[in-house]
């Protein structure tokens, strides 16, 4: 039995993909940019989010990736009371059952810390998650490993002990490249055929499906 499991948050236990969106391309209007479409801003769900305007708009220079960053930011801590988001279904009872078996969680994200921590609490995550690793608190993001060693390290874990869930290929690529198992869930931001390319040890549409699955 696993004696950890870290999980992805954006697509994964939160379903934030509209809140991004719309902050997205709030932020986008606020800087003169051409506004992408959904489909365009979902698909860098996950990336830190200087990449994520590098990969919308790949002329942009540091400063100015630093800048829609920066709107962003802005932008979703003024959003924050009108766009809550909700966790996937069955998240809630799955992370209670985790925590029945007495395995605590974790999260690793591209998201600030201090955005993951004002989500977990408005979302009543809370009792469940007991160490946030953010992109603020690491040098090198997803896929880098980074984000789950020092988590490893926190609890005093090894790879081996420990299993990471998430909905992005870049999840799955953290998990392999430090050496834990992995599972992907196919509800979040990814196409179903890039998940499978990123080689998961396990695969699953519920996240009431990760005990049976990977857990037992």
């Amino acid at each position: 039995m696993f004696k950890l499991v870290i999980f992805d948050f954006d697509g994964t236990l939160g379903d934030t993909r509209e809140n991004i969106v719309i902050t997205m391309q709030q932020s986008m209007r606020q800087l003169g940019l051409p506004v992408a479409d959904e489909n365009t801003c979902g698909s860098v769900i996950g990336l830190p989010l200087k990449d994520c305007y590098r990969h919308i708009y790949p002329h942009l220079d540091d400063a100015q990736a630093e800048a829609c960053a920066e709107a962003y930011r802005q932008l979703f801590f003024a959003n924050a009371k009108d766009l809550v988001p909700k966790p996937f279904p069955h998240v809630v009872e799955t992370l209670q059952a985790i925590r029945d078996m007495g395995i605590p969680m974790s999260i690793a994200s591209s998201r600030t810390s201090a955005s993951l921590h004002r989500l977990v609490d408005d979302m009543g995550l809370r009792p469940y998650i007991s160490f946030i690793v953010g992109s603020d608190e690491v040098a090198r993001h997803k896929p880098d490993p980074e984000p789950v060693l020092v988590t490893l390290e926190h609890f005093g874990l090894t790879a081996a002990e420990a299993l990471v869930v998430g909905d992005m290929p870049v999840d799955i690529l953290m998990g392999r490249a430090a050496s834990t198992r992995t599972c992907a869930v196919t509800y979040g931001n990814a196409p179903l055929a890039d998940l499978q390319a990123a080689a998961p040890d396990h695969i699953i549409s519920d996240l009431a499906d990760l005990i049976p699955t990977a857990l037992r």
